[in-house]
Order: C-alpha cells, then sequence, then structure tokens
C-alpha cells in the first residue's frame, strides 16, 4: 500500500512542513514577496490575514476595506486589503494573493501570555481551497496542489 506522501507527489502536490506549538496551533513559515514569516495555519479562519504591524515586512500596499474581521475573542475590527501580493508556502505559490490586513495585538498577546513566539499572519480557508489542502497531522505536514 502506497503511503499518502507518495500518493500526493505523484498527483503533483507541494509538501510544506509545520510545527505544532506548546499552545497546540500549527506554525508555518511562509515568503511574502520575498520575506520571511511564520503564521498559524487556521482552518477555522475563512481569509489568510497579515497584520497591520507586518506591512513594512512584507512590502504590502493595503488599501481601505469595508469588511469588518472577527474572530479570537475580537469583534468589529477595521481591515484593509493587499492585493497582487507573491505567496509562497514551501515550493507552492500564488504570484497574485491578496491578504486581509488587520490588528493581529490580542491573538500575539495570548501566544506570548503563554510563551510562545507571536506571529506574522494566519494562514486561513482562502489558501487551503485554492490549493486543495490535506493536512497530515501525523508527519506534520500540508500538501497543496
Amino acid at each position: 500500500m502506497k503511503r499518502l506522501q507518495e500518493v500526493l507527489q505523484n498527483k503533483k502536490y507541494k509538501k510544506i512542513p509545520f510545527v505544532i506549538s506548546k499552545t497546540q496551533h500549527l506554525i508555518l513559515k511562509v515568503r511574502i514577496n520575498g520575506c520571511k514569516g511564520t503564521f498559524i495555519l487556521d482552518t477555522g479562519a475563512s481569509n489568510s490575514c497579515v497584520g497591520f504591524e507586518s506591512v513594512e515586512k512584507f512590502q504590502l500596499n493595503p488599501t481601505h476595506s469595508p469588511t469588518k474581521a472577527a474572530g479570537a475573542g475580537a469583534v468589529n475590527m477595521e481591515t484593509q486589503i493587499a492585493s497582487n501580493n507573491l505567496l509562497q508556502l514551501g515550493r507552492w505559490k500564488d504570484a497574485d494573493f491578496s491578504f486581509i490586513v488587520f490588528d493581529l495585538t490580542h491573538v500575539n498577546q495570548a501566544l506570548i501570555q503563554h510563551k510562545t513566539k507571536a506571529v506574522d499572519g494566519i494562514i486561513g480557508a482562502d489558501i487551503l481551497l485554492e490549493g486543495k489542502a490535506i493536512i497530515d497531522y501525523h508527519h506534520l505536514y500540508l500538501y497543496l496542489l
């Protein structure tokens, strides 16, 4: 019987490693516009996002968005949208990706309280759906097509 990894690689899926933090979050290394960052992989987040404090780091050009964000104990948060970005997770790429930009202070404060490192953003269902994601929790890999 073939292993999952072999089957997915034969179907041209890209294998992206992740680690599990002390807080049980799945942590990925991501590149946006060539700059490295640390992101939470969140299957419950509808959109991928970057914190306001990381806009310069990733060379984003956000514009106003009428959409309000909610999640992780915060509601009605102002957002911006940053379009036309190169997103890379391992060898998987999207050359025209849009991120929601909003205040991730509440997320990072909670992580720091639990002695876990802050993150630059969240990878959400938009990427997981686009990449036909499969998460291998046992071997700690995200697969994207």
